[in-house]
């Protein structure tokens, strides 16, 4: 049996992306669906106590789960590794498409997910920061730096005494911005803003 499975972490998320996704590669790579599992739950929630843990006691060997990427099964790196020891122990397999991991029973698949622990993680940090920052956009949180202000600390910060010598030698501001490997415009702004002249 092949199943597709979706999770998304909120109502506000839908699962469409991702089904397409899993649509497009099953159908390159000529796989039949038998089954789909979708929910809407945090993956922060233990596995048993969602859909994939009632598909995780039901797989059998050469049964393949299909997900979008390896942090749709879970939140944190300890939960995946669980979760894909319990499939390699099944001999079922889990295939992920934007990561492109093709995990079954065999040594190698066993070596390769234990070597992805960093690399994993690495991922899930990334996913759970663009799922808050997409959390807080849809709560009306205005990102980034307030429109129109700058940042206090620029390249040439520290460096206000050397410009104001080079300046008193009557170096240019061009020759002074290739030194600096900045542009002409950012060190006539310096000069100004820091009264350097």
């Amino acid at each position: 049996m092949n199943y597709g499975y979706i999770r998304v972490s909120s109502d506000k998320q839908t699962v469409e992306n991702q089904r397409f996704e899993i649509e497009n590669f099953a159908q390159s790579n000529s796989i039949n669906i038998d089954g789909w599992i979708e929910e809407t739950i945090s993956g922060t929630k233990n596995y048993d106590k969602r859909k994939l843990g009632a598909l995780l006691k039901k797989v059998k060997k050469d049964d393949l789960i299909i997900c979008a990427e390896l942090s749709r099964l879970g939140r944190n790196l300890f939960m995946i590794m669980e979760i894909l020891n319990l499939c390699m122990t099944k001999e079922c397999k889990v295939w992920t498409i934007k990561d492109g991991y093709r995990l079954g029973e065999d040594i190698q698949s066993k070596v390769l997910a234990f070597g992805l622990s960093a690399e994993i993680e690495r991922n899930l940090i990334s996913q759970r920061t663009k799922e808050a920052l997409a959390r807080k956009k849809s709560e009306g949180v205005i990102l980034g730096r307030p429109k129109g202000s700058k940042s206090a600390k620029v390249k040439l910060t520290g460096h206000e005494e050397v410009i104001r010598t080079l300046l008193e030698k009557n170096v240019s501001k061009c020759e002074i911005a290739r030194i600096f490997g900045v542009n002409r415009m950012t060190v006539a702004s310096f000069i100004v803003n820091n009264g350097l002249q």
